[in-house]
């Protein structure tokens, strides 16, 4: 009894930090900006399309060279935060984020977006680590450090949900590049509270950051990732071999030189604990099986049934709201039953929504859509919201940085590896359509290319070749769902044998003598 009353007492005591819960307004911020940010774009794709007029292959990359870049270079951001200040690298990056995003608003080629999404992927990798890091630091009790989590990935998906609509009204009213701009205010705001509220924290003893090893691990994820998308696309090639070769060995040494180094960029020795490595591959597969859909999701619900960019935005509203209420109670509910119960049952749910998302067609109404999307959305609030917490509270509070980039990580390699091969089935199936004699080569590019096609073309022949064309991408995109489904399922059941006996704490003192 006197244990107990000792513990509560110490909890209380760590809990009582002054402005802890505006401080974690500030940091929601810099995740409402990438959410915001990654969702809008998949609204603007068909403006962008028409504008730019890009490639197959070119509108891809403008997709996911901004995961390619992140990927490679989360880790690093991470041990960086860990060594020079979480609260000094979140500010210089939101800056650097909101400066980019003009240059993405303003570009006028689709080599100049390629190249503004990788730079803005470098800013963008200096933001999610530094926040669950901050996190982890600011809370101490667990139970307050679930719901501060719970919030924080409450907001992420929230900004899934205010990204399309206001992007939608932007898009309706102004020109695609205005999309971007939103990012602006968001960042002033971040920028200038941040000074004030946020504490700063960092590693005591972090030992040099190793420029070598962030090279190894930059050339390392661009290579495997790149290798894994054009294999994908266009099957292997002699280019597509060479470039995962040379990704693989270069991740091959940087674990090996993590593992000789005394103070390495990220302790290989995280993943010796189960909880860690299961929450980290559940997060991998889930973003893989779900992105490449999303990624699409919008082109259909604009270019296939008719909507417009701010209805469609509107459309996807439930899968926010579902991940919004599931993550705020996802750490009670997974306290009450379990860790895997409430990851591999989420992970689950996904993969069944996936499923019913396979029998879609030009003409499926939005209940189904709906349906499928609330669904979606409620399994991922669980999951990530549980496997977040997993991962910060695996780990000593000053590895924070480099076990939330791990898991950023996971995430945007998951969402690159999506695009990737889900997004080239759809590209995939989609060239194959059939369309009527005079067809444009570019109308079998990408729908946004026919579209535009179908604008200079006799009616009747305009006709015939989208209504081919929508039926293609609608097969690809059912064949995508499909295969998302596969994954998310085999996610699940991974999850369930890889978090066995895993348990969030409810003390400091579990953690502490873990």
């Amino acid at each position: 009894m006197t244990s107990t009353v000792q513990a509560a007492t110490t909890t209380e005591a760590v809990t009582k930090r002054p402005g802890r819960w505006l401080a974690l307004s500030v940091l929601v911020l810099a995740v409402l900006l990438v959410a915001v940010d990654a969702t809008v774009l998949g609204l603007a794709t068909p403006y962008i399309s028409e504008d730019l007029n890009p490639s197959g292959t070119q509108l891809l990359w403008i997709g996911d060279v901004y995961s390619f870049v992140i990927a490679g270079l989360l880790v690093s951001m991470g041990s960086l935060g860990d060594r020079i200040g979480r609260k000094r690298i979140l500010l210089v990056g939101a800056t650097a984020f909101g400066a980019i995003s003009v240059l993405n608003a303003y570009a006028t080629t689709p080599e100049m977006m390629i190249v503004a999404r990788a730079l803005l992927g470098v800013a963008g990798a200096t933001l999610m680590p530094a926040t669950l890091a901050l996190i982890r630091n600011l809370f101490h009790d667990p139970r307050e450090r679930s719901l501060a989590i719970g919030i924080w990935g409450a907001t992420a998906s929230a900004g899934t949900a205010v990204g399309p609509i206001a992007g939608g009204f932007l898009l309706e009213h102004f020109w695609w590049g205005s999309v971007f701009l939103i990012n602006l205010p968001v960042m002033v705001v971040l920028v200038l509270v941040g000074i004030k509220l946020l504490p700063e924290s960092r590693n005591p003893s972090p030992g040099p950051w190793d420029m070598t090893s962030v090279a190894l691990s930059l050339v390392g994820m661009i290579g495997v990732v790149y290798a894994v998308k054009e294999a994908a696309a266009h099957g292997f090639s002699w280019t597509t071999l060479a470039a995962g070769l040379a990704g693989a060995a270069a991740l091959y040494a940087f674990v090996r030189r993590q593992l000789a180094l005394p103070s390495p960029l990220l302790d290989m020795r995280l993943f010796r604990h189960p909880g860690f490595s299961g929450a980290v591959l559940a997060d991998l597969l889930t973003i893989l099986g779900l992105s490449g859909l999303v990624f699409f999701l919008s082109q259909f619900l604009q270019l296939v049934q008719g909507r417009g960019p701010l209805e469609a935005g509107l459309a996807e509203l439930p899968a926010a709201i579902g991940a919004v209420v599931a993550g705020l109670i996802a750490g009670r509910v997974a306290r009450r039953y379990s860790v895997r119960a409430v990851v591999s049952g989420g992970l689950a749910a996904i993969g069944l929504a996936l499923a019913a998302l396979t029998v879609v067609d030009r003409t499926t109404g939005y209940p189904l859509l709906g349906a499928a999307l609330l669904v979606v959305g409620v399994g991922a609030g669980f999951s990530f919201t549980v496997t977040s917490d997993v991962i910060l509270s695996s780990v000593p509070k000053d590895q924070a940085g480099a076990a939330s980039a791990v898991s950023e990580t996971a995430y945007e390699l998951g969402a690159a590896l999506g695009i990737a091969v889900l997004g080239s089935i759809v590209t995939g199936v989609y060239r194959d359509f059939t369309g009527p004699a005079g067809t444009p080569p570019e109308a079998h590019e990408s729908l946004g290319g026919a579209v535009e096609a179908a604008a200079g073309m006799p009616a009747h022949t305009s006709e015939a070749m989208l209504d081919a064309a929508r039926s293609s991408f609608v097969d690809g995109l059912a064949l995508a769902a499909g295969a998302g489904a596969a994954v998310l399922l085999a996610a699940a059941v991974a999850a369930w044998f890889m978090l066995r006996n895993q348990r969030l704490a409810n003390w400091p003192q579990e953690r502490d003598s873990a």
